[in-house]
């Protein structure tokens, strides 16, 4: 029998596992809207991302693991901002709805939720082509975000963890026989779809980045597009900031090296994008309190590069050192919408 949208709602996602109690949620589902209580001195930082089918994920994703990327990829902008998990919100298109599949994606949600402490209040559902939005909402010390803005000449750029895996497992994914498949194994396979549908939300990260970056954001569309963010909002009409990248620095993992071709490798890790890793700008007096801050972490903090007044480069332009050592401008772009071939 069809269920109707308030059916679908009660079923899927009006459930304990998703609508858990926090403190500063006065009101869940169930009314008009949510209600919810900012402590003293505390900002709150609110963000939205929409995924699309064969846009975003491939129209057979397993819906355990896509509802997990849903919501992790909004976390990350929360971590950019130095901001710790308040609650989400969840709107969903549906071409028809499917128990087995909802089942799934509220499972996938559950986890993810539970994981960082951050309870489904409210939301909607929607008949129409698949999409899945999701508003997430954070609580940072007042003054305390960290933006883009911040990055002055001669700070440090540094990335966590690893560039490139997820752009590898779209490769995967989606066939391309740029990869090398005769490498493919089990385990690889696993470290490939864990990184495009279970990527780290860097929330401690960014909480302890707090007090040592200048500027931080994720790394949705590929380091090379994602660092211009940081260079033209840290600009002036005075001072124009570009970056140096060493591509002999970036952080790649083994199964990366060993699944893409080597003449593909620096391309990919810098424009394939869906890392969402930190790209943190640390001004150089810092730099040994961010470095020990993420190894107490345990998470993989590499320099890549360092941030430059632009002389002879274009506002928010950025070199590249190659294997070699010679330098050279970096013309490539992440994925952007509305532009042919993304």
């Amino acid at each position: 029998m069809a269920q109707g949208e308030f059916n679908l709602i009660r079923r899927y996602f009006a459930q304990p596992a998703l609508n858990f109690k926090k403190a500063s949620v006065l009101l869940g589902p169930g009314d008009d809207a949510a209600i919810l209580s900012i402590p003293a001195g505390k900002q709150l930082v609110v963000s939205m991302d929409t995924l699309n089918e064969s846009v975003h994920f491939p129209a057979d994703a397993d819906p355990f693991l896509l509802a997990q990327r849903c919501l992790l990829v909004n976390l990350s902008d929360l971590a950019a901002m130095a901001a710790e998990p308040l609650a989400f919100t969840l709107s969903i298109s549906l071409p028809e709805p499917d128990e087995n599949w909802l089942e799934a994606f509220s499972q996938g949600l559950a986890v993810v939720a539970n994981a960082y402490q951050c309870p489904l209040i409210g939301g909607d559902t929607t008949r129409g082509p698949m999409s899945v939005c999701i508003q997430v909402h954070g609580l940072v010390p007042a003054g305390k975000a960290l933006l883009r803005s911040g990055a002055k000449s001669g700070d440090a750029i540094y990335v966590t963890g690893e560039l490139g895996d997820a752009a590898a497992a779209l490769w995967w994914l989606m066939s391309d026989t740029r990869l090398n498949q005769r490498a493919l194994s089990r385990p690889s396979e696993q470290v490939l779809n864990q990184a495009f549908y279970q990527p780290d939300a860097r929330i401690n990260a960014g909480v302890a980045l707090r007090d040592c970056a200048s500027a931080m954001l994720d790394i949705s569309d590929g380091l090379a597009s994602d660092l211009r963010h940081i260079l033209r909002a840290s600009s002036t009409d005075t001072n124009s900031l570009g970056a140096v990248l060493d591509s002999r620095l970036l952080p790649l993992s083994d199964i990366f090296r060993t699944m893409v071709p080597e003449q593909e490798q620096i391309k990919l890790a810098l424009s394939g994008g869906d890392d969402y890793e930190l790209c943190v700008c640390v001004p150089a007096s810092r730099e040994t309190d961010a470095r020990a801050a993420m190894a107490v972490l345990g998470i993989r903090f590499t320099r890549v590069g360092t941030v430059v007044d632009c002389v002879g480069i274009d506002q928010a332009g950025i070199q590249l050192v190659d294997a070699e050592g010679a330098i050279k401008a970096l013309d490539w772009q992440g994925y952007t919408h509305f532009v042919q071939g993304g």
